[in-house]
């Protein structure tokens, strides 16, 4: 596994109590919600106007998250269509008390772009 992170960061956020299972972990579809954030983040800035989350491709969790650890997302365009945009993402965290970063979770989400109208829109060129 690598050590260190592929794409650009994202967001960061501190994974907090209300957000763990009953076995003290934080939920997956917490960790999910965030990667969803820094994804449309990366495709907003990519498409320069709105997106909507269409697709989960793939998404695979690797480690658990634990209260206090410092969620870290990378993203990396993947593939820009004509109305579609693909990000690659990472998420790792940093443990309390420790130096080393931890993968935890990697994905990749599409996203559709669109007009004031709402309805699907063309990617302008980059």
């Amino acid at each position: 596994m690598s050590k260190e992170p592929k794409g650009k960061l994202t967001i960061r956020t501190v994974a907090m109590p209300a957000d763990t299972n009953p076995a003290g972990d934080i939920f997956g579809g917490w960790v999910l919600s965030q990667m969803d954030v820094a994804g449309s983040v990366a495709a907003v800035e990519r498409v320069h106007g709105r997106v909507a989350t269409v697709a989960i491709e793939a998404m695979s969790f690797i480690a658990p998250v634990k209260v206090g650890d410092v969620l870290c997302v990378y993203c990396e365009i993947e593939r820009v269509g004509t109305t579609s945009i693909t990000v690659r993402m990472e998420a790792w965290v940093r443990r309390r008390f420790e130096p080393d970063r931890v993968k935890v979770t990697e994905g990749r989400f599409i996203y559709v772009a669109l007009g004031e109208d709402g309805k699907k829109a063309r990617i302008p060129a980059a």
